[in-house]
């Protein structure tokens, strides 16, 4: 099986499928993770703390300004819809470190409404990375200049 032309059809599905309403999630999405992003360089030391009471209490405070920055950029790109994809595969391995690395002694069926956040967007994060950044984005404008984007 060709794997590109496989992609090409899911994105071409996606593309064709993809209603208004998504594009509205998709951006409450970015500012969301933008939201992280500031909340975490305004108390870098509530994110050290965080990753100190992980599996890897060893994690540095390098790794506490990426996942700043990540939420920071990733988000502003998600929102946008501009490199919806590649922005997404930077916040994936944050997210998936928040839900199985953070605390997973707690289990799924917690109150701790930190570890359901970091699922929600987790899973928000697949499907966008599956199915694109939509219609109302700027990366439909790069691929499609002469198509009215409100079709």
């Amino acid at each position: 099986m060709n794997l590109t032309h496989d992609m090409h059809r899911v994105e071409h599905w996606a593309n064709t499928h993809h209603p208004a309403w998504l594009d509205v999630l998709r951006v409450a999405l970015g500012v969301f993770l933008m939201v992280k992003g500031f909340m975490f360089i305004q108390d870098t030391q509530a994110l050290l703390s965080i990753m100190n009471k992980s599996q890897f209490p060893w994690v540095s405070i390098g790794l506490a300004h990426y996942v700043a920055f990540a939420h920071l950029v990733g988000g502003l790109l998600i929102a946008l819809g501009l490199i919806t994809r590649i922005a997404i595969l930077f916040q994936l391995p944050i997210l998936l470190g928040a839900v199985f690395f953070i605390n997973p002694d707690r289990g799924f069926y917690s109150e701790n409404t930190e570890l359901w956040s970091s699922i929600i967007v987790l899973l928000l994060l697949i499907f966008f990375l599956v199915f694109g950044s939509g219609r109302y984005s700027i990366d439909r404008l790069i691929r499609n200049p002469d198509k009215d984007w409100l079709y």
